[in-house]
């Protein structure tokens, strides 16, 4: 199969901020961050905002990672908690994620392979169980008070290392269930439900912990009783097809390693393709740690509890579910680049923002900002991406734009040795002036594309 590298012509218009390099594909007339000048192709028809819950499977797809979601954001926050209860040190904090963000890292290259080679389904039950298993695993810890901080850096490196077996997996199994030209509205309704589980869980948790009648162990419990709705949910699901494989893949027995190099070939030699994933890397690497550092800031700056760690990051995912709600009507249609640019500069802005709050209930209202933003520029992302891939490279490119996850964990360990030295505060306003800083430059890269398409 020859590669489609769509620019534009000598002398032709040149491409603008919403557009994006084809895929392959025929079949597909996408637009994005690239090729294809805006209107030259019919826009997608206007589509209402839970379209594609009206497929079954999608419905059950969608419900599974919402309760898969709402299990590991109760697990994210009481991990946060515990590690600054036993040390009381912004560097075990940034410890546990940059276990988690280490094995990341090394599971999501694979996982983008097995999500194009693999059955998806059986995929996704066995890594669901995994989560399962070490929810459990931490409750028991608990309720039989042998507590020790190495086991919440042990459980925070296997929910990475699931994270990054799986969720190429799902993302790709979303494309194949609803069809590429409901994708946009697809991936951003997941962002909902990761935003929805946002609202809730982080909130939940946080009063079930502070209950003496439930405790810590109680709500790892509790944890794991949504993760078990989450697995038998996906049982159901369709059988599908493997994608096709390219024509310059091997014939023979297939090396994982030659199959994420043909991955990385294939996203880096499509300019658009290549931009979105790179910004998605830094954006996410400087400022999506600030939800790492919440214990932190809302113990060590206001003197509050587990409670108030919890509310501040459900007020922030009321935001994110405004935001992932009006994108699901917009996010296929042709201002996905713009929208996508406004959600960097915005997430920059209000995380900056938010190191300056004098007030708990101040900090609250910027966090609504956050979870919009940052919300928005994920799924932008994702969608924008999936947009600009072939079939027979969707796994692998999903694995790239979950990458970033990887990178904001690993980047948390030296962040939290910058708040030891600087304060919570200095390092997260280090965090939002790096992710407008990556921002500006992503902008001035396109524009010196755009000058050089533009030259006759």
């Amino acid at each position: 199969m020859t590669e489609s590298r769509a620019t534009a012509a000598p002398g032709g218009p040149a491409p603008s901020l919403d557009d994006c390099d084809a895929p392959a594909a025929a079949s597909a007339p996408d637009p994005g961050l690239q090729s294809t000048p805006a209107g030259s192709s019919a826009a997608p028809a206007k589509m209402t905002t839970f379209a594609t819950l009206a497929v079954p499977a999608f419905r059950a797809l969608w419900l599974s990672g919402v309760f898969s979601f709402m299990a590991i954001q109760m697990q994210f926050l009481l991990r946060g908690w515990l590690a600054w209860e036993l040390t009381e040190r912004e560097s075990a904090l940034g410890t546990v994620f940059f276990f988690f963000g280490l094995a990341l890292l090394v599971s999501t290259p694979l996982g983008g392979v097995a999500a194009d080679r693999l059955p998806k389904r059986p995929l996704l039950i066995a890594g669901q169980l995994i989560l399962l298993l070490t929810a459990l695993g931490m409750g028991i810890a608990l309720a039989t008070d042998i507590i020790q901080f190495w086991m919440l850096v042990v459980s925070s490196a296997l929910q990475g290392l699931m994270f990054g077996l799986i969720g190429p997996a799902r993302i790709s199994m979303t494309t194949e269930l609803v069809g590429r030209e409901r994708m946009g509205n697809a991936i951003t309704l997941s962002s909902l439900s990761l935003s929805g589980s946002r609202v809730f869980a982080p909130s939940l948790a946080g009063i079930l912990a502070g209950w003496a009648l439930v405790g810590l162990s109680g709500t790892y419990f509790v944890s794991s009783a949504l993760a078990a709705l989450s697995l038998v949910l996906l049982f159901p699901l369709p059988a599908t097809p493997r994608a096709r494989r390219d024509a310059s893949a091997s014939r023979t027995r297939p090396n994982p390693l030659a199959e994420i190099r043909l991955g990385v070939r294939y996203a880096m030699s499509r300019p658009g393709l290549r931009r979105t994933i790179l910004i998605s890397l830094f954006v996410m690497m400087f400022g999506f740690n600030y939800v790492a550092f919440m214990p932190a800031f809302v113990e060590g700056e206001f003197g509050l509890g587990v409670f108030e760690v919890g509310l501040i990051s459900s007020v922030g995912s009321i935001g994110a579910v405004v935001a992932a709600t009006l994108l699901a009507r917009h996010a296929d249609g042709p201002h996905a680049g713009s929208l996508l640019v406004a959600a960097g500069f915005g997430f920059g802005v209000t995380v900056a923002v938010l190191s300056t709050m004098p007030s708990f209930w101040l900090a609250c209202v910027v966090s609504l900002g956050i979870g919009a933003s940052s919300t928005g520029f994920m799924a932008l992302t994702q969608t924008l991406g999936m947009r600009a891939t072939t079939e027979a490279y969707q796994g692998r490119v999903q694995s790239l734009l979950q990458l970033p996850f990887a990178m904001f964990a690993l980047m948390a360990l030296p962040l939290g040795a910058l708040a030891e030295w600087v304060g919570v505060r200095g390092a997260l306003a280090t965090m939002g002036v790096g992710v407008v800083v990556a921002m500006s430059l992503y902008v001035v890269a396109f524009r010196r594309a755009e000058m050089a398409d533009a030259e006759p």
